[in-house]
């Protein structure tokens, strides 16, 4: 299948799954999270495949929500920041931490809020030299993942 805005391919046995929104340092939007949970799915339904790469393309892995996609217009409630947590990020990460197939998770930059929790809800996370890992959630309200 052709996805906007995530790369995945399966290669020898490895599900890679590439986060591909660099220009906003790959944060997440809804569409972005229906495709990594499908693409991750198809892996951990597919017998060929031994264990999964996530990681991010550009110079970040994931600034987490993008707060964009959940912007409102002058005059329209806030939008709930926990229903976003509860509908998306806390089912993904459950999904990760209960697949049966190892998850590494390359960082590479940035993994600031969700996307930090998304690396460590990971098997094995390896962090290049350029990586930092922000936690921010009581900044907005928020308890992590």
């Amino acid at each position: 299948m052709a996805y906007e805005h995530i790369e995945f391919e399966i290669e020898q046995g490895v599900a890679v799954l590439r986060l591909n929104r660099p220009d906003s340092l790959n944060s997440f939007t809804v569409d972005m999270h229906l495709e990594v949970r499908e693409a991750l799915d198809q892996a951990a339904s597919d017998s060929a495949v031994r264990c999964v790469l996530l990681t991010g393309n550009g110079r970040g892995f994931c600034a987490g929500q993008d707060l964009n996609d959940r912007s409102v217009s002058p005059g329209e409630a806030m939008p709930d920041l926990g229903h976003s947590v509860e509908t998306y990020y806390s089912p993904l990460i459950r999904l990760l931490a209960s697949m049966e197939k190892p998850v590494v998770c390359a960082v590479n930059g940035v993994a600031a809020g969700a996307g930090a929790n998304i690396a460590l809800a990971c098997d094995i996370v390896i962090a290049g030299k350029s990586a930092s890992f922000i936690e921010s959630f009581c900044k907005l309200g928020l308890i992590p993942d």
